[in-house]
């Protein structure tokens, strides 16, 4: 894009990718390319004017490009905001909690499966403390998404 600044102003971006230009956004993460009117479609908003105003918000911030036939796609993936709690792994996105929470899940089953009656009642509530915890963080994570 002949316009695009050299370095996204990670402030500007945090600031403007908000509401419905954060949704519109999201949208975008999930699929390749989308149209304006789709978008609209997708997303439920009353006209596809209210699309093109936000697409052409993340474009002039230079995060959307727009390729020969009207299409849109992410021109640069950003972490700010809410979205710095997932992570991405091709299309799919995760709570980041959810990864810590896998991992202490396996610690603890380990360590009872590996323990048996001989298990410390201290660590036993520790890691499944840690469990809870961190699932519940995970689930709200995910209740919360943008997309």
């Amino acid at each position: 894009m002949a316009g695009e600044p050299a370095e996204i102003d990670r402030d500007r971006v945090e600031y403007e990718l908000r509401g419905k230009t954060l949704k519109v956004y999201a949208h975008l993460l999930r699929v390749d390319s989308s149209g304006v009117r789709e978008i609209q479609r997708e997303l439920g908003f009353s006209s596809p004017s209210i699309a093109l105003h936000h697409l052409e918000k993340l474009e002039r911030l230079g995060v959307v490009g727009k390729d020969n036939v009207g299409r849109y796609f992410i021109a640069r993936k950003v972490d700010v905001g809410i979205l710095s709690a997932f992570a991405s792994i091709g299309r799919l996105t995760l709570p980041r909690l959810g990864f810590y929470a896998a991992f202490f899940t396996t610690i603890a089953i380990a360590y009872m499966l590996e323990s048996g009656a001989s298990a410390n009642l201290y660590a036993v509530v520790g890691t499944v403390g840690g469990v809870v915890v961190f699932w519940y963080e995970a689930w709200r994570s995910w209740r919360k998404r943008p997309f």
